[in-house]
């Protein structure tokens, strides 16, 4: 018999959910995480009172009610809405796209008149049938103005390379809403933990034998004797070595200040669309939860190619990565006793309730 009957690699949240649930069925687990803190990317740090997303802002959405109602069961949410402001330039819009932001643009203020405005715009880019990169769809979908000024420069500090040498599919559609509608997020259910992510994770966790500082990789070997079955939630190439290649991600780093004013810029997300501005946007954390402290903290964020010194942020799913990932998931699928779960081991974009519902249909599967 071994000593656990899971061994969980990463406290994030897909971790974090399934060890919680087996162990509510009777399963002994397991968590180790290489970093010194539990709760991965959503990881959220006091400091002077506020607690700081510390990799990136993270605004839980969601239309799953099971899925709201789970993670309200362990911490109480409040009411933020995601409603980010554009800066390009000096001056403001408002997103997503919406009717304050085609009056910013234009000035204009009924819904017709800005459709008319678009269709417009568009008419100039109708020769192009096939969109052969990200600036051909966009210019397609939504003319000059909206693509100069809100989306060419943020994407190409996103991507790191020109809009001509991104591919066309990034940006399939461009979502309009002709109603003066700031909420960026489509879903029934918003908000942000009360007390920060953390606490949700330490609450997933209470009970749970952790070990942080605890690299897999360092005592595979010793790990794998542990217990029956792994759930292995980090990047699914470096679980075989990188055998088919190494699979790429855009990576960030983050640029905090401590201020000594109480409101820098009077919202948690202002986007910078211009590209001569090194950064993609600034967070302003204590405006997730509606902080009233003396003092503000502010992080800068900067997307760069990933390299061993960073964290993965989002993988780059293009045909390269896919051909690669695909010999990954035919090993992943015969590999005995190990599941693989989560943003890296799926090599794959996830919101956080699609974490959640992916991880609470694993226990449900694995364990009868």
């Amino acid at each position: 018999m071994k000593q656990y009957d899971y061994l969980i690699v990463g406290a994030g949240l897909f971790g974090s959910v399934f060890a919680h649930e087996a162990t509510k069925m009777g399963k002994k687990c397991l968590v180790i995480d290489k970093r010194n803190h539990i709760a991965g990317n959503v990881y959220t740090e006091s400091i002077e009172g506020i607690n700081v997303h510390k990799y990136g802002a993270h605004i839980f959405h969601t239309s799953n009610k099971e899925v709201w109602d789970y993670v309200n069961s362990f911490v109480e949410f409040n009411r933020f809405t995601n409603s980010p402001i554009a800066n390009y330039k000096g001056k403001l819009y408002n997103l997503p796209f919406n009717m304050n932001t085609f009056y910013q643009l234009w000035g204009v203020i009924t819904p017709e008149e800005a459709m008319a405005k678009i269709e417009e715009q568009k008419k100039e880019y109708a020769h192009i049938v096939e969109p052969k990169n990200l600036e051909e769809q966009a210019l397609v979908l939504g003319g000059k103005d909206i693509y100069e000024k809100l989306i060419k420069g943020y994407t190409e500090k996103q991507w790191g390379r020109p809009a001509t040498e991104i591919p066309a599919f990034i940006i399939r559609r461009l979502p309009f809403r002709f109603t003066y509608d700031n909420n960026y997020f489509k879903d029934i259910y918003q908000g942000i933990p009360i007390g920060g992510y953390t606490k949700l994770v330490e609450k997933l966790l209470e009970g749970i034998t952790i070990r942080l500082n605890s690299n897999y990789f360092d005592n595979k070997e010793v790990y794998d004797t542990l217990a029956e079955t792994v759930i292995y939630t980090g990047k699914i190439d470096e679980f075989f070595n990188f055998e088919f290649g190494k699979l790429d991600y855009r990576s960030l780093h983050f640029e905090n200040q401590i201020l000594d004013t109480s409101n820098f810029q009077g919202n948690a997300v202002v986007n910078y669309t211009e590209k001569e501005i090194e950064y993609t946007r600034i967070i302003e954390h204590k405006h997730f939860e509606f902080g009233t402290q003396e003092k503000t903290y502010i992080t800068k964020e900067y997307p760069h190619e990933f390299s061993k010194d960073n964290e993965p942020y989002y993988p780059i799913n293009d045909d390269k990565n896919q051909s690669i990932l695909l010999q990954y998931q035919e090993k992943a699928s015969a590999s005995k006793n190990v599941i693989f779960g989560g943003r890296l081991a799926e090599y794959k974009y996830y919101d956080m309730h699609q974490v959640i519902e992916k991880a609470l249909e694993v226990v449900k599967n694995e364990i009868k």
